[in-house]
């Protein structure tokens, strides 16, 4: 077994621990990973190893690749290799673990101290079979981060969350297969720096912007229509936007179809379902949004609803999207201020054989509570009396319906003023 060094381990002690045979015995059949047999050179597997093609290794303490034959005799099946939470300090022990993984899809050093760690020159060549890399709070450089996407000429997905990132370096080269970035939780504020992410990676169809303090966006419709040519979803939870007018550039993008944007100053005095429809109206081209897909029936309620929330605009303060409204749906009316809450009483007449009398009755009481009302009127027990109720709207249309369930509230059988109770002996 190879000694430890510098306090930190190696990649082979950890598959060896991991995967021996005592704590990953042998299994036959299809898909159960690959089998490596005792090694004639001196291999710490004194027996049969059986790893998986998705190698999950974090948290345990890796900072070095140990003996590259090893690794390479180990791993080279291996697709995916997650190493977060490990104390990677230098790029050139990562860079001897991928030279000897040649099929290596996704790399995932998450939590791994990299500040300040750069490669040699040619040191990248490693990385270059990668399509997906997660390099969430590894502090990297933007130098780092343009030397490795300049050697990996089919990378999709980029992670580059928590790494305290205030601006953008830009690089001379463009990453044109990159499709998907995720830079959330850094301090980027000034839209000049996410122009910069827009030159750097033009390919972008998914740019995820969350929790950043991104104040406005400064450009002009021609500019960001070039800028994200195939951008189709962006999400700017928590950013600092705080204008209308930032909302409808989002507009300029010509292919975006999702957005995604909650916990901006912008919606804070609304409610949620006027958020949604001023966000809806403003956004003609999106089919989903914060998660939600939008039909045509919420559209044209949202679209409506916008043209009513700005009726009492001054006429030079109107936006355009009012008048575009407008000519859709023609001027719309204030909706009526309708109160749907049950009453809480009704007048009615009560009728018991020959007598009759005017009874106000509580709504919100029980039939059960009404029958105990009742009692010392028609002088008979609850247990001995019927009670039916009349809709004097519908008169004898409808038969009777009786009242008979105990616990059910008087507003539920929608009783108004005018109609009747029968009471009737069992």
């Amino acid at each position: 077994m190879e000694s430890e060094d510098e306090g930190g381990r190696t990649l082979v002690q950890v598959i060896s621990e991991k995967y021996s045979p005592d704590n990953f015995p042998y299994c036959r059949g299809p898909g159960v990973g690959v089998v490596i047999r005792t090694s004639p050179h001196g291999s710490p597997v004194k027996d049969r190893l059986n790893l998986p093609c998705v190698l999950v290794l974090d948290g345990c303490g890796i900072s070095h690749a140990g003996d590259e034959e090893e690794v390479a005799r180990f791993c080279s099946h291996v697709v995916e290799l997650d190493l977060s939470h490990n104390q990677f300090k230098d790029w050139a022990e990562i860079s001897k673990i991928l030279s000897n993984i040649p099929h290596l899809d996704f790399l995932n050093l998450s939590m791994n101290p990299l500040k300040g760690s750069n490669l040699e020159p040619g040191g990248a060549e490693a990385f270059s079979g990668l399509r997906r890399l997660v390099l969430n709070n590894t502090h990297v450089s933007w130098d780092m981060v343009h030397t490795l996407t300049q050697e990996i000429p089919e990378l999709e997905e980029l992670f580059l969350c928590l790494n305290e990132y205030d601006c953008v370096n830009l690089s001379t080269v463009a990453c044109s297969s990159l499709r998907l970035l995720h830079i959330t939780d850094n301090q980027l504020e000034q839209w000049g720096e996410v122009r910069k992410l827009g030159l750097m990676y033009p390919g972008l169809a998914s740019l995820i912007l969350a929790n950043n303090s991104l104040s406005s966006i400064l450009e002009p419709e021609d500019l960001l229509q070039r800028l994200f040519p195939n951008l189709h979803s962006i999400n700017l939870h928590n950013s600092g936007l705080s204008r209308w007018e930032d909302i409808e550039k989002l507009n300029f993008f010509p292919k975006l179809r999702e957005v995604r944007l909650m916990g901006i100053p912008l919606l804070q005095t609304y409610t949620d379902q006027e958020r949604r429809y001023l966000m809806v109206a403003h956004l003609p081209s999106v089919t989903v949004l914060n998660g939600s897909v939008v039909t045509d029936g919420e559209r044209e309620d949202a679209e409506r609803f916008y043209i009513r929330h700005h009726l009492d605009c001054p006429e030079d303060e109107l936006p355009q999207r009012f008048h575009t409204l407008v000519a859709r749906y023609g001027h719309l009316a204030p909706l009526a201020d309708v109160d749907l809450r049950p009453l809480s009483s009704a007048q009615v007449e009560l009728r018991f054989g020959d007598h009759s009398e005017q009874l106000e009755l509580r709504l919100d009481q029980t039939v059960a509570d009404l029958k105990k009302q009742l009692r010392p009127v028609v002088q008979l027990p609850v247990n001995k009396m019927r009670v039916y109720f009349i809709d004097q709207q519908l008169g004898y249309a409808l038969a009777p319906q009786e009242l008979k369930y105990g616990g059910r509230a008087l507003h539920s059988y929608s009783i108004r003023d005018g109609d009747e109770i029968l009471v009737v002996p069992k």
